[in-house]
């Protein structure tokens, strides 16, 4: 990958962003530390103790901008009238498997990111992590649910999201084939939970009905 120019006034926000996508190239040898935002900044021309001080929060932080470079790579390789054709359960394997595909190049730093967001101090920020990437691939399969919905679904891709990560790390199978059987297998499992979820939904406005209908009628008796 080129090395991307930088202006001289230059935000740590813009550092930041620069500095993304070569932090893994590093950080599978140097480990998520400030090493490999040293390595980093070389390469894309940035004065080190800048580009350190666009990271504050340490691994965590690294780890946090390389997700959002990925986050944002995925949506430009998969935009809206790509998906528009495919059912809701194809768009999100689709977005799912971009995102390892993306990941691929870097296992080793994926690995050595999973071991870190694992950490008991780490834990709540890389909740936040899994949500925030769920939540793009959401958007980008066209949800548009604000009520609980929202937050269930998203909840439970970033768990299917999580334990596809651990499949796919160890997966040497060509084009990860078991990642994505997978991956196929727990996407199942979420839509046949959106079915059911919307029937009993549904059998519970049935219910509301008919119990006001019944109350009615206990009022103004039918003559």
């Amino acid at each position: 990958m080129a090395a991307t120019t930088l202006s001289a006034d230059a935000t740590l926000d813009e550092i930041r962003a620069a500095l993304a996508p070569e932090l893994p190239v590093n950080a599978a040898f140097d480990g998520w530390s400030p090493k490999a935002v040293d390595a980093a900044a070389r390469t894309v021309g940035v004065d080190a103790d800048v580009a350190r001080l666009a990271f504050p929060g340490g691994a965590v932080d690294l780890i946090d901008a390389w997700f959002a470079y990925i986050d944002a790579r995925m949506a430009e390789a998969l935009p809206a009238e790509a998906l528009a054709e495919m059912k809701i359960r194809e768009r999100i394997a689709a977005l799912v498997e971009k995102r390892l595909e993306l990941l691929a190049g870097e296992r080793e730093a994926l690995r050595r990111a999973v071991a870190v967001l694992a950490m008991p101090q780490n834990v709540a920020r890389a909740a936040k992590l899994g949500w925030r990437s769920a939540d793009r691939m959401w958007r980008l399969a066209g949800d548009v649910a604000t009520d609980y919905n929202h937050y269930t679904k998203r909840g439970i891709l970033a768990g299917v999201y999580a334990a596809t990560i651990t499949v796919f790390l160890d997966d040497e199978s060509e084009r990860w084939a078991q990642t994505r059987a997978f991956l196929a297998r727990r996407i199942e499992g979420i839509m046949r939970f959106e079915k059911a979820k919307a029937k009993w939904l549904g059998r519970g406005r049935d219910r509301r009905i008919s119990l006001s209908r019944f109350v009615g009628r206990l009022r103004y008796p039918a003559i």
